[in-house]
C-alpha cells in the first residue's frame, strides 16, 4: 500500500541561496531529500508589471507530520519578500514512502 508524503516547490533566486536552503534543510531534517531542478526562468507578475527572472527551483520531500514545520522553515529563511511554496501530498511507493518518514 502507497504511503502519502508531501511535496513542496519553491524557486530561489540563485545556486548559493538554494544550496544554503536545501542544506539547512536537510540538517534540520524537515525533509528527507531535496531535489535541486537548476535553472529555470520565471515570468510573472510582480507590483503591476511584468517580470521575469532566473531562478533555482527546489522540490522538498518530507513526512505529513513534518510538512507545517518545513514550511515555517522555508518561509522563515526565504530571501524574496514573498515565499513562493507550494505544497501538495502525493502517495509514495511503500519503501520510498517509509523511507521519507523514518528520515524526517
Amino acid at each position: 500500500m502507497n504511503v502519502p508524503v508531501i511535496l513542496m516547490l519553491s524557486a530561489l533566486p540563485d545556486k548559493s541561496a538554494a544550496d544554503a536552503l536545501a542544506q539547512a534543510v536537510l540538517e534540520a531534517r524537515l525533509a528527507a531529500c531535496v531535489t535541486n531542478f537548476g535553472a529555470v526562468t520565471s515570468q510573472y507578475h510582480w507590483e503591476g508589471a511584468l517580470e521575469s527572472s532566473d531562478e533555482v527551483q527546489l522540490l522538498f520531500k518530507t513526512s505529513v507530520a513534518r510538512s507545517d514545520e518545513l514550511q515555517r522553515f522555508v518561509e522563515t529563511h526565504y530571501p524574496y519578500d514573498t515565499p513562493e511554496i507550494l505544497v501538495w501530498q502525493a502517495d509514495a511507493s511503500p519503501g520510498y514512502g517509509q523511507w521519507v518518514n523514518a528520515e524526517t
